[in-house]
């Protein structure tokens, strides 16, 4: 039996354990830095400027961690309020019975209820199977954008520019 709930701070040594197998399942377990403390910070914290930066869905199936959905709101200034969907990921022995489904389904839920515009995530090129999950459940991919970045040092440069203008 699969169930869905919404995680905890006690889950939080769990969530890090799925994010762990998920990175090494998209071969970027070098790519994880995320600690135990910035994960019930971000996500578990009701303090006020600081609060929750994340919330997240854990899938059992007969009582055991299977995985899990983790998502955040975003704006579009074109449609108004969405979620973001940062992460699904079952468990490989889970896979194939409904789990994954059901995670997306609580998040498509949970944005429904929320009144959210639309629910977006990205997918690895690479990752046919999730490609082909996603367009059975009428996902549509959006082949004109694409994701940009700037992280670690280039983040701290930019930032630090000279020629910043008073905000």
């Amino acid at each position: 039996m699969i169930h869905i709930r919404s995680a905890t701070a006690s889950d939080v040594p769990l969530i890090r354990a799925l994010i762990h197998e998920l990175a090494e399942y998209e071969r970027e377990l070098h790519s994880v830095h995320i600690t135990e403390e910035q994960l019930l910070r971000d996500g578990f914290s009701t303090n006020g400027e600081d609060g929750r930066y994340f919330e997240c869905l854990i899938a059992e199936s007969d009582g055991v961690p299977a995985g899990f959905a983790l998502y955040f709101p975003i704006y579009s200034t074109w449609e108004g309020r969405s979620l973001h969907l940062e992460d699904l990921f079952v468990r490989p022995d889970f896979r194939g019975h409904g789990i994954g489904k059901a995670l997306l389904r609580q998040v498509a839920s949970i944005a429904t209820e929320r009144g959210c515009a639309r629910l977006q995530w990205d997918v690895l090129e690479w990752n046919k199977p999730a490609i082909d999950f996603y367009l059975s459940l009428d996902a549509t991919m959006l082949d004109d954008w694409r994701r940009m970045r700037v992280a670690d040092h280039a983040l701290a440069s930019l930032a630090a520019a000279e020629d910043k203008v008073d905000a």
